[in-house]
């Protein structure tokens, strides 16, 4: 990943609507007591991902977690997959991700919800991970890889940090149908969205380390939800533009209905994908 991209994606997660400061002002306004918070409250915010808790429930229904399991979670922004996984099961989470400020974020949450002795947070890049090899059970990830631009490193990464037998289970971006070249640019520089992958080049790449379980278009339910996410980002807009200032917003929105106008018309999709490594 080139330096260029990589600052490029910190500076989209730095000046994202979805945000620390924006999550402890709704729990405010809700009347949440933040000296007493719980991951049941915090739910409502903290999951920057498609589907919300119930994602990250089906995530761990297919990959089998339990209490006995330590999860690496690949990306994992403010850590609301993390901590909720902890929560509902017990087991233990690294999160791992090269946006500073989602790290920070993420640990500071982590310790308002007193969930910081099963949930730890690593940062660092997804396509060289400072992690050691063989350390955990199962790998999650959820729209993230769309990032990366180098899926053939991530992916072998979160082989070699797996043990033998161990799990991947993760959702992203795919393209269904060819983007145009203005399209492809904006996706690339808007969304920092370079090189999005098919379904078909995610099994060619799983192929190698690992037997795929299972393969679901998620096309047609993330639709709905990339909608209804653009009303809701709209509605911050006094509060993204008081932080980071009206021409970000315009930015934001423009590329953002973009995104969501080709999952309308069926050139982007989602997918997600189950896959183990070879037992030893």
């Amino acid at each position: 990943m080139s330096d260029a991209h990589k600052q490029g994606v910190i500076q989209y997660y730095d000046t994202h609507p979805i945000n620390e400061e924006q999550i402890l002002v709704k729990l405010r306004a809700r009347g949440d007591d933040l000296n007493a918070l719980t991951q049941d409250q915090l739910k409502d915010f903290d999951q920057d991902h498609y589907g919300g808790v119930q994602a990250v429930e089906e995530l761990a229904r297919l990959a089998r977690i339990g209490v006995q399991h330590h999860i690496i979670d690949v990306c994992s922004g403010m850590g609301g997959p993390a901590r909720w996984l902890a929560h509902t099961t017990g087991c233990r989470v690294t999160g791992l991700d090269f946006t500073l400020s989602r790290v920070e974020a993420a640990r500071r949450l982590t310790q308002m919800t007193k969930l910081d002795r099963r949930v730890d947070f690593v940062h660092g890049d997804a396509t060289q991970m400072p992690l050691p090899a063989q350390q955990y059970d199962v790998a999650i990830s959820q729209e993230a890889w769309l990032h990366i631009p180098d899926k053939a490193a991530v992916i072998g990464e979160c082989a070699r940090v797996l043990k033998p037998g161990g799990v991947l289970a993760f959702t992203d971006v795919v393209v269904r149908n060819p983007l145009s070249a203005h399209e492809q640019d904006r996706m690339a520089h808007g969304q920092r969205a370079p090189d999005m992958a098919t379904v078909e080049r995610y099994r060619d790449l799983l192929a190698r380390g690992y037997t795929i379980e299972s393969v679901e278009d998620l096309s047609k339910q993330w639709t709905n939800i990339l909608i209804a996410r653009l009303a809701m980002y709209r509605s911050l807009r006094d509060t993204t533009v008081a932080k980071f200032g009206e021409a970000r917003y315009e930015e934001w929105d423009s590329v953002y209905s973009l995104f969501v106008g080709l999952f309308e018309a069926g050139r982007l999709g989602g997918v997600r994908i189950v896959a183990r490594t070879e037992a030893a």
